[in-house]
């Protein structure tokens, strides 16, 4: 059995890191919380130990999952600072989701599916 290609960029490896700590999207965190958090998370559980959490999270509870992981991905898009590639994040608007339908896996030239780790953008 292969296993789905995940993504593993920086953005992905904080939206899991937030996602398995336990900041709560009712406390209304502040962007220093969001950095703590996830600086704790990745630092307590590493990347790969965060991505675990998630999918444990979604075998177990994949009602509120959706929900939770939602939340992490907008917040961690919206809080600047942990990676180069977000500088100046919190003033640019962050992408609704419904713009892109789902994530594709790579293709080669003949139309096969690639067995690389990332996802293609839509």
């Amino acid at each position: 059995m292969w296993s789905a290609p995940y993504d593993l960029s920086i953005d992905a490896a904080r939206a899991d890191a937030l996602f398995a700590s336990a900041l709560q999207s009712s406390d209304e965190p502040s962007a220093v919380q969001v950095r703590q958090a996830i600086a704790a998370a990745s630092s307590e559980l590493g990347y790969m130990g965060c991505a675990g959490r998630v999918a444990q999270e979604y075998g177990e509870h994949p009602e509120t999952a959706v929900t939770r992981m939602r939340w992490a991905r907008l917040t961690a898009a919206g809080t600047p600072g942990g990676s180069p590639s977000e500088a100046g994040c919190a003033s640019r608007p962050v992408r609704p989701a419904v713009l892109c339908p789902a994530p594709r896996a790579a293709r080669d030239l003949a139309g096969r599916p690639q067995t690389g780790l990332m996802l293609q953008a839509c």
